[in-house]
């Protein structure tokens, strides 16, 4: 990042090489404050390690994810294994339909 080796990178902000490198790949998430830092360090904006980020983006994975996991908080109330099952069961079906649908769409589409 700007020219500095994850190693002196590491070093800068007071980590391990194998921590800059797990912030790197994501394994590990940057809190705010440590976000701070590096960006004070690099001299930079905390804004600049948002660029790129579009706002349309920003918007609809949000409502995806509030989605996905109201669904999960849902899905885990559900005591009864079978009633699991069946609703599991729907999502995979429903999911093949979508699939096959796409598929057969595309083939017209092809066709044409």
């Amino acid at each position: 990042m700007l020219g500095y080796t994850q190693q002196q990178l590491a070093e800068m902000i007071g980590v391990t090489y194998q921590q800059a490198h797990k912030y790197e790949r994501g394994i590990n998430r940057v809190s705010a404050g440590r976000l701070y830092e590096i960006a004070e360090v690099l001299d930079v904006p905390v804004g600049y390690f948002y660029d790129g980020l579009g706002a349309k983006a920003d918007k609809e994975a949000p409502q995806r994810q509030r989605m996905c996991l109201e669904l999960a908080r849902n899905f885990s109330m559900i005591k009864n294994d079978r009633h699991q099952e069946a609703l599991s069961q729907l999502a995979r079906a429903l999911a093949a339909s979508e699939s096959a649908a796409a598929e057969s769409s595309a083939e017209v589409q092809a066709q044409d």
